[in-house]
């Protein structure tokens, strides 16, 4: 399946969950808007961290979705490295086996 797949097959099951829980959806997108909006630190380097944790935490669909806000963002393949190898230094062999996957990633949502 390609990124582009896994993104819109993301989409479709949070919809799906966020139909079922339609408050909770509601709350929590409020919370991604401050959280974004708000503070000193820029939205790219608010992504670069939520795409360290993404790794970090083994989340191919949050991986997905952060590379694509990344993209939006402009963010450079050699910014995307950086933060990669961040997260690797801190999440050791499993992260490294995911940082692979969200350079895949970026490569492909930038070809």
């Amino acid at each position: 399946m390609s990124w582009q797949e896994k993104l819109r097959e993301t989409r479709k099951g949070l919809r799906n969950l966020n139909g079922a829980m339609p408050e909770t959806a509601q709350a929590f997108g409020g919370l991604g808007k401050a959280v974004k909006e708000g503070g000193v630190l820029d939205f790219k380097t608010k992504e670069f961290v939520a795409l360290g944790i993404a790794v970090a935490g083994r989340c191919e669909p949050c991986i997905s979705l952060h590379v694509e806000a990344l993209v939006r963002a402009e963010a450079s393949r050699a910014e995307i490295a950086d933060v990669l190898g961040m997260t690797i230094q801190m999440g050791g062999g499993p992260a490294m086996m995911y940082a692979a996957k969200a350079l895949e990633c970026f490569d492909a949502l930038t070809a």
